[in-house]
This record gives structure tokens, sequence and C-alpha cells, in this order.
């Protein structure tokens, strides 16, 4: 790299080891639409406040919109020895206006300028990611409401429990779906502060419109400590939690695709769009995408570990380290955004075989808890009412058969409070009973899912 090429060569003599280039490379050559965006609103301020002339401010918005359309038309070749967008901008510039290029980096240094890049990526993450969550809240939503009276086993320690609605059980995930949503909305409110016009670390001297970059840009507000400004990462560190939460939440329902589409569990059918084949075995019809959401998991938590444990050690203000931001983020996102949209196409195309999932949500004697309960409705203490009912399961499991294949007289005999009403309650009557907000009663989850729709449309 020639010295007139380098921004910073003035002190230093000779070239940079071939080596050395290539190892402190900067990975955001695709960012060049946030680096201009930037770099034309700090143009228009200098010129405004007139610590440019105009006419130059004005040559340099011109020749940086030259370059962002050769960037578009894909006419740029990269030079590693430029190592990063901004210099490249930078170079590129100059051949298109000379040497008024030299005047955009007035009151800039790469410091706030990396952290502007870096917001600017993290808000636009943001929002893809949120939009993302969003997609499938809608899908889940719109299953859940065909669904709300469909039931099928809920489990706790993978054992069957208490009967739920399928629709019910999705909406669970539309819950954490939501909260993910509004994690990238808090993350990219607290990201979207303007770090520009905090210099290397210690603030300009020049007379700068900091707020009116800002508005240009879409920032709500300047940073007030130039230190911690450049050095700030925070907003990158909740990016990869809030997409370390999200994947796990997409993980979790990978894992629910890929028991139920077992012959085990056979629930669900996979649609032909989102399962591949064996290439040894015919019969064969795997989860793939769910299995691949899943174990992408991994990825986005080392992100989020690897900004951490590069934070720490690290005293004010900037450190080539954080140069590793960057790739965090595009990694998490590059996982994130896909799995979401891939599942919301995914969800309306599973199969559900709903009359399977009905024989097993009254099997395993998910019903004991509405037996004991029925009790309890009559008098009896909960305690002693699971007593009577534990006696009940077990003898029906020396049976060999369901609670409510038990005759009658096995229950006059467990307790004088049963009637022989006791053998009518079934799946349906155990999910019409949970009716309390927030239940699995069909009519509490089609409020639920309309109410999850409308807030994930806000």
């Amino acid at each position: 790299m020639s010295e007139e090429q380098r921004t910073w060569g003035g002190r230093f003599e000779g070239s940079m080891d071939d080596l050395t280039r290539d190892y402190t490379a900067g990975v955001d050559r695709d960012l060049y639409e946030h680096d201009i965006a930037g770099s034309v609103a700090h143009a228009r301020m200098l010129g405004a406040t007139g610590i440019i002339p105009e006419g130059e401010a004005a040559a340099i918005v011109a020749g940086l919109g030259a370059v962002l359309e050769r960037f578009r038309a894909g006419e740029v070749e990269w030079r590693p020895d430029l190592e990063d967008i901004h210099t490249h901008v930078e170079v590129f510039l100059r051949d298109e206006i000379g040497a008024a290029a030299g005047r955009l980096h007035t009151a800039r240094s790469r410091n706030d300028q990396v952290s502007l890049l870096n917001r600017m990526l993290v808000r636009q993450q943001c929002d893809l990611a949120a939009a993302g969550a969003e997609a499938l809240i809608a899908a889940l939503s719109d299953l859940a409401l065909t669904h709300a009276a469909d039931p099928m086993p809920g489990y706790t320690h993978l054992q069957r429990a208490q009967p739920v609605t399928l629709g019910h059980h999705l909406l669970a995930y539309g819950e954490m779906l939501l909260r993910d949503r509004d994690r990238f909305r808090d993350c990219r409110a607290r990201a979207n502060v303007i770090p520009l016009g905090s210099g290397a670390l210690a603030g300009s001297p020049y007379p700068l419109d900091r707020e009116m970059v800002a508005r240009e840009l879409g920032f709500d507000s300047v940073s007030r400590n130039s230190l911690d400004a450049v050095a700030d990462r925070d907003y990158a560190i909740e990016f990869l939690a809030a997409c370390a939460i999200t994947q796990v939440h997409l993980s979790r329902l990978a894992e629910e695709i890929v028991l139920w589409s077992s012959a085990e569990f056979a629930f669900v059918r996979l649609p032909d769009a989102f399962a591949t084949g064996s290439s040894m075995m015919p019969q064969k019809k795997n989860a793939d995408v769910a299995e691949l959401a899943r174990g992408r998991s991994g990825r986005v938590l080392g992100e989020l570990v690897n900004l951490l444990a590069n934070l720490k050690g690290q005293p004010l203000a900037y450190n080539r380290d954080l140069q590793e931001d960057k790739a965090a983020i595009l990694n998490a996102a590059a996982v994130v955004v896909p799995t979401l949209h891939i599942f919301a196409a995914m969800a309306p195309a599973l199969e559900f075989d709903l009359e399977r999932m009905r024989e097993a949500a009254s099997g395993g004697f998910s019903l004991a808890t509405d037996v004991a309960d029925y009790l309890v409705r009559k008098g009896m203490p909960f305690r002693d009412a699971h007593a009577v009912t534990g006696g009940l399961v077990r003898e029906a499991e020396e049976r060999g058969c369901e609670l409510h294949e038990l005759p009658f007289d096995r229950y006059a005999e467990a307790s004088d409070l049963f009637e022989p009403d006791v053998l009518e309650i079934d799946v349906d009557s155990a999910l019409a009973a949970r009716d309390a907000i927030g239940g699995t009663a069909p009519a509490r989850v089609r409020e639920a899912a309309e109410a999850l729709r409308t807030e994930a449309g806000s």
C-alpha cells in the first residue's frame, strides 16, 4: 500500500507486510451503503457549518453519489491493500473528484466513523430480525386459530401431562417470538444514538452540527461522551443476545418438529418442500430444515460469547479488537433472519394428524388431574384428591386400561364423592374447563391468537 493510499501512513516508512495486510483486513466490504450515507451527511454538515467550503462539500456529495453507483453496479474491485470500506470509499472518491476528497475526513476519525457504521448496521439488522419474527408470529397465529379446539398432549419432562390444544401449544412460541421482536426493537432504540463527532476519543475542535447529521441519518439523539461513543459496543452485544435468545426459541420449535414428525410421535407430516430424503433409505423423509436451525444455534450463541470475551479486557477507548464486532453481527444475523423466514414459510405447510394427536391427548392418564379436580369441586382438599386419584391410576395401570375405562364401582369404593358423571370426563371437557385467561380452552386460544396477531402487527 502506498503512503498516499494509507489513511495513517505519514509516520511510517516502508510497506506493510502482506501477512499483516491480510490479517488486519476488515469484513465490511458489503456495508458501502451505510458508509457512504454517513459520509454524505458528514460532508453536508461540514459545508453547512462553513468548516469546509460549500462548493467542495457539494462536490464531495456528488462524488460520493458516483462512488455509490459504482458499488451498486458491481464495478468496484475490492483491494485488500485498502484495508476496509472507509478507505475504499475515500480512494474511489479521490478518483472521482481529485484532491477535494481529502476534505471529507475533516473533523472525523475512523473510530467514530466505524462506530457510526456499526450502529447503522445493527439498526438495519434489528429491523430485519423484527420483521422476520412478526412474519412467523402471523403464521403461528393463523395456525392457532385453525387448531384452537384440536387437542394434543401437553408434556412435562417429555411425559404426557395434561391435554392442551394444538393452537395453544403453537401460541406459546408466538409469545416467545413477540418478546424476541420487542428485544430487537429495544436494541434498535439504544443503538440509535449517533457517535459521529466524537473524533478518535476526545471530541472535535470544530463547530460541528451533530444534530443535523443525526436528523439526516435518522438517529434519535447524539452521544454525550466521546470516549464511550467510540468504545461502546453494548448495542452489538444486545443485538447478539437478542439473536441468541431468538435462535434458542427457534431451536426449541425445531426440536418439536423433529419429534412430532418421527414415527414414534407421528403428529405431523413434513411438507416435501421443507424436507429431504436419504441417499440410502428410500422411505426416509428428514426434517433437515428443523435440524439445521437447531444445529446452527451454537453459531449464534458463540458470537455472543465471542464479543463479550472480546470486550472484557479492553481499556478505553478504541482498540483494534473491536474490528471483530461486525463479523459477529453479520454472522449471527445470517443465521437468525433466514431461519425466521423459512419457519414462517414452513409452518403453514405442516400437515397435522389431528386424530392421532387427539388419541394421544386422552392416553397416558392425562385426565388424572381433572379427576382430582372433580373431587376438589365436591369439597375434598386437593392433596387428598391427589392421593385418591393416584390410587385409581395405579389400579388402571395394573389392569392395562385408561382411567375412564375403570368400572364406576371402583370410583365409588375410592370415594363416596364420585358420581357416575365422573366417567364423562374427556379431553374436550378438560380443555373447556381451563377457561381462565391464559388457559387452553378453545375460546381463550382464539382470543389469544387474535391479540397476539394484533400486537405483532402494531
